[in-house]
């Protein structure tokens, strides 16, 4: 095993067990939640976390498809989005991260989703003021969320009941739970992006948030910027290197804490410097929580060399911008070219209570060449060989 860390799969320690129809509990169909506690104080129960046994095992890793970018179709004008009456724009940084007001996304058309598309992509992530998204349907929003493609289900990780396409996220503050937090540690930063070791990792990423105080925001770093950043002879170097990722550490952390794991783990092999096809730019991709070994090279070459990456990456604050939220807001990111955060600051007791839906994308690789090139047909096992 790498001497890279890993990270908990991340769900409330106290859940308890429930039946689906308020009976006592059974053994054959228990389902997991918060406590009632703390579900009696969501502003929006009926995006209570889950996790529902009777899902074990029950959904298959999609298989390889062509991936069609709709910011391919966008309008680098923006016209549509931009120029709207009313709509405000503001940049966060003049690389990275942009602010949106007076533009209500659940009233896109399909060429304003092009265009939304494009913008994201730009400017890496764009958080959107005054959002009614929170109010609409679940079928709405996973019918809004699959134009950018299909949607993700997360192996572990608490939904709706019913609903897996949707990551619940739910944290309490508290001066207590900052402490057990920093038991171990310095800081609770986990920079990552999300779920990247499966074979076709997310592009588009849709995150609302449904209840929060002051504090908790979400940090991004640009990792193409910091890929550019190295020097000519480092970035030859690595470019050609794959790295063998895996999600065997998150689903056996579920398993061995009662929850529930609805897929077969996923192996992976991922260019450890990637082509991003609408920006035609490289950028580092590698996980802290996944990425387990560079093909090719012995462990501790392999260690070395990773723990050089991911440092330059976490440490690149000049590549980086901080997204504060309301409970307004959503806030949508290009999940291949950015790492991001969670900031757990607050020591009050207000909830943040959140909903993340994500579409995958294409198979990561290292060139455009292999971008046009590459068909589900040609798909292979490339980390078949290889062994831990």
């Amino acid at each position: 095993m790498s001497a890279l860390g890993r990270r908990d799969n991340t769900y409330s320690s106290q859940f308890r067990k429930e039946d689906t129809d308020g009976d006592p509990v059974g053994q054959q169909d228990p389902v997991l939640t918060i406590s009632a506690d703390d579900r009696a104080r969501l502003k929006y129960p009926q995006w209570a976390p889950v996790w529902d046994r009777r899902q074990e095992l029950k959904f298959e890793n999609p298989k390889p498809f062509i991936h069609v970018d709709r910011a391919l179709f966008g309008d680098p004008t923006f016209e549509s989005l931009l120029s709207v009456t009313g709509v405000e724009h503001e940049r966060l940084s003049p690389k990275l991260g942009s602010v949106v007001k007076g533009l209500q996304l659940s009233e896109l058309t399909a060429t304003q989703k092009d265009d939304l598309a494009l913008l994201v992509e730009q400017r890496g992530v764009v958080a959107f003021r005054g959002q009614d998204f929170k109010s609409q349907s679940f079928e709405f929003i996973k019918k809004w969320a699959t134009h950018f493609g299909p949607l993700h289900v997360h192996p572990t990780s608490g939904s709706p009941l019913g609903q897996s396409v949707f990551h619940t996220t739910f944290r309490r503050g508290g001066a207590s739970e900052q402490k057990n937090m920093m038991s171990d540690r310095l800081n609770a930063l986990i920079w990552h992006s999300d779920v990247s070791y499966e074979r076709q990792p997310p592009g588009i990423t849709i995150f609302t948030m449904l209840q929060t105080g002051v504090g908790g925001d979400t940090q991004f770093i640009d990792t193409i910027e910091a890929y550019e950043r190295l020097s000519p002879l480092m970035q030859e170097l690595i470019q050609r290197l794959r790295v063998f990722t895996t999600s065997k550490d998150l689903t056996s952390v579920s398993a061995s804490k009662g929850g529930v794991v609805r897929k077969e783990s996923v192996d992976s092999v991922h260019p450890l410097v990637r082509y991003h096809p609408v920006l035609r730019r490289k950028c580092l991709f590698i996980n802290k929580s996944f990425s387990r070994k560079i093909v090719g090279l012995k462990m501790e070459e392999s260690d070395s060399l990773l723990m050089f990456l991911l440092h330059r990456i976490e440490s690149c604050l000049d590549a980086h911008v901080r997204v504060r939220w309301d409970e307004e807001t959503v806030v949508i990111w290009d999940n291949r070219r950015l790492v991001h955060t969670a900031t757990f600051d607050w020591d009050s007791n207000d909830i943040r209570h959140a909903f993340r839906v994500t579409t995958q994308a294409e198979r990561p690789v290292a060139t455009e060449a292999e971008y046009h090139r590459w068909t589900p047909k040609l798909e292979q096992e490339p980390f078949a060989v290889y062994k831990e």
